[in-house]
């Protein structure tokens, strides 16, 4: 796998869905240019473009740029030359996922994650909310912080999900998890958790406004297009990925005592084994 490298067009696909008009021009011509040399002073480009400079500056900072030349000094450093193209299947899937690797680690906010696990410790108890291959994500975040001690539950089915969303309070932390960010009960849920003064956080490749609105925290997922149809690998790993950073900074808050909890499940699962005769 190819060394990681932090790129721009990333944290630009995390925000299109709330740019204007003018700034998706914009974003769409700094995302199919990123291989390129090309002119990309203000001038030249609101020129080329037929947008403002205004424009320029105002895409620049909802991508978390101060400025445009702050974001072109930033986009150009991860200009490269293109490379050969791959016609092998295998080498096709190994490059998505390289793909998926390198906008994750351009998405990440360390500062965020630290935040959010804090929330998830200092929690009477944490759900994590998912429809579908969701849900299936879901279902592997509880029995992954489980087993580090978390006192936790997923909730995949929607009627369960409204019930328990009903009966949250302060002490509690959700967790949904939604690629598209367009699932209808996994929104309702959030807004009513919150309302019920829950944390919530939600794990999304689409970010909108409507969400950071019932969101304590709201962490940009990478993607790629035509990702959600799995049609070369599955739409869920950027999520795995996520997870698995998670678990990571879970499991160094307590290393110690969480590794002796990991262990104590091995040992009860063992036991289990043993007594059925497996």
């Amino acid at each position: 796998m190819q060394e990681l490298d932090k790129s721009v067009v990333p944290i630009i696909e995390s925000v299109y869905e709330t740019l204007t008009e003018s700034e998706r021009i914009a974003a769409d011509f700094f995302i199919n240019n990123a291989e390129q040399a090309l002119d990309f002073s203000a001038s030249y480009v609101s020129k080329l473009l037929h947008v403002s400079e205004a424009s320029l500056t105002r895409f620049a900072k909802k991508c978390g740029f101060s400025g445009y030349r702050e974001f072109i000094y930033v986009y150009k450093l991860n200009i490269t030359e293109p490379s050969n193209p791959h016609t092998q299947l295998t080498q096709n899937v190994l490059a998505d996922y390289d793909e998926i690797l390198n906008k994750t680690y351009s998405l990440i906010d360390e500062k965020q994650i630290e935040h959010i696990i804090q929330l998830i410790i200092n929690a009477k108890r944490v759900y994590f909310y998912g429809i579908g291959s969701s849900g299936l994500v879901a279902q592997e975040m509880k029995s992954r912080f489980m087993r580090l001690g978390l006192v936790c539950d997923a909730f995949t089915d929607a009627d369960l999900m409204k019930i328990n969303s009903s009966l949250l309070d302060e002490e509690s932390v959700v967790i949904a998890l939604s690629i598209s960010s367009d699932t209808a009960v996994i929104l309702d849920s959030l807004e009513q958790a919150q309302q019920r003064n829950a944390k919530t956080i939600l794990l999304t490749a689409n970010r909108k406004t409507s969400v950071d609105e019932n969101c304590d925290e709201v962490v940009s997922i990478a993607t790629r297009k035509n990702l959600n149809f799995g049609n070369r690998i599955s739409p869920q790993f950027p999520l795995l990925v996520i997870i698995d950073v998670l678990y990571a900074y879970f499991l160094r808050s307590d290393i110690d005592s969480r590794k002796k909890i990991f262990s104590s499940t091995l040992t009860a699962l063992d036991e289990e084994i043993k007594e059925n005769g497996e």
